[in-house]
């Protein structure tokens, strides 16, 4: 299997603990070049930890982490476990571009800087080029007239979308998405909403965490249900949502879907 045909992100038989507590007990995700995978489930079935996982922002105890074809190298083992080669950690993560849910925008950066910032100073490019594609961007998300502001002077949804910017001037494989939305009023929700809906129109590689159900179901090629750090059920979204086969997704979907 080449680099170009293997799935740009493949998650194996995963384990994470914090101290005590197991919160992935043997995950198995994959997203394929051009999968939009969503990621469901009650707080605290380990949706943001195994995104954190995939993007070696946490370490795992156990299982694999595989991008493009190459897996993760580790040293030690168990709660002693870390990634043995940081410039594949740095090579991932440039290549695996995460929109948090709280923004994470430098505040004393313009909108414009904060997009151009990581390619310049992380990957090295070309001062010009960045702004030209920094610029792009913000064009895509719906806010090129906010380059020269600061954040505190952007809504929520504006931030969220610069932050979506930022991410995408990386050039990234894949997109993370930990749940972009949750911090949003209502309104401002949808804006952000309708530039992930985008991107999976372009056929972007996205992995998303989301409360979101009816996003979920209309941009996802494939959903998992996380429930108590296991996979309890995954499938395409048109049979997931509408036919659950399981009492513990039937239950989640009805209380998330009348919420």
């Amino acid at each position: 299997m080449t680099a170009d045909s293997a799935p740009v992100l493949e998650i194996r038989d995963l384990h994470k603990s914090f101290g005590g507590l197991e919160v992935l007990r043997g995950v198995d995700v994959t997203a394929r070049r051009g999968d939009v995978v969503s990621l469901i489930g009650s707080s605290g079935s380990g949706k943001s930890t195994l995104l954190r996982c995939a993007n070696l922002l946490e370490d795992s105890q156990q299982g694999e982490v595989i991008f493009c074809g190459e897996p993760v190298t580790w040293r030690g083992a168990g709660s002693n476990r870390h990634p043995a080669d940081r410039k594949q950690v740095l090579r991932i993560r440039t290549n695996l571009s995460m929109v948090f849910q709280q923004f994470n925008l430098w505040a004393h950066m313009t909108i414009l800087q904060n997009v151009m910032e990581a390619p310049v100073s992380v990957l090295g490019r070309d001062r010009a080029e960045v702004e030209e594609a920094a610029r792009g961007y913000l064009d895509k998300v719906g806010i090129a007239d906010k380059a020269d502001a600061y954040p505190a002077q952007l809504s929520g949804g504006q931030q969220q979308r610069a932050a979506i910017a930022r991410a995408l001037c990386m050039e990234p494989k894949a997109l993370l998405f930990d749940e972009p939305t949750s911090a949003l009023d209502p309104e401002l929700e949808q804006e952000v909403v309708r530039v992930i809906r985008d991107l999976a129109a372009e056929g972007r590689t996205m992995i998303l965490v989301t409360h979101d159900m009816n996003m979920a179901r209309d941009v996802s090629k494939h959903v998992v249900f996380l429930h108590q750090g296991r996979v309890g059920e995954e499938g395409a979204p048109d049979r997931l949502f509408e036919q659950p086969e399981t009492e513990r997704l039937r239950g989640f979907l009805s209380s998330t879907m009348a919420a």
